[in-house]
């Protein structure tokens, strides 16, 4: 499974449209615990996983950073049948978010 990269057009479609539960990173390539959570979630897209890994870049994507309103990077969503079922904010580690993605 690879990370999926999401904008404004293809928002809708990937993320609340998905047949699978999401993990949704608000993300800033400038920010240190961001890239420290990217590293996670690179060794979680190497494995098969029934959820999709999805990222969404704050600077390149302004809208949907304030139509989630996020304040602090990274900030983490899941999302499954369209809805938010869980949030965080900060860099977690990897047993934390695959726990969460089992209980789903």
């Amino acid at each position: 499974m690879a990370i999926i990269h999401a904008n404004s057009e293809n928002f809708e479609e990937i993320v609340l449209k998905s047949d699978k539960p999401v993990l949704l990173d608000f993300f800033a390539t400038w920010c240190g615990p961001c890239k420290m959570l990217g590293q996670v979630l690179e060794r979680m897209a190497e494995n098969e996983g029934n959820y999709k890994i999805v990222k969404v870049d704050i600077d390149e994507c302004p809208e949907l950073t304030s139509a989630w309103k996020v304040v602090s990077v990274p900030s983490i969503f899941i999302v499954k049948e369209g809805k938010v079922v869980d949030s965080m904010v900060g860099a977690q580690p990897q047993k934390v978010l695959e726990a969460k993605l089992a209980n789903l």
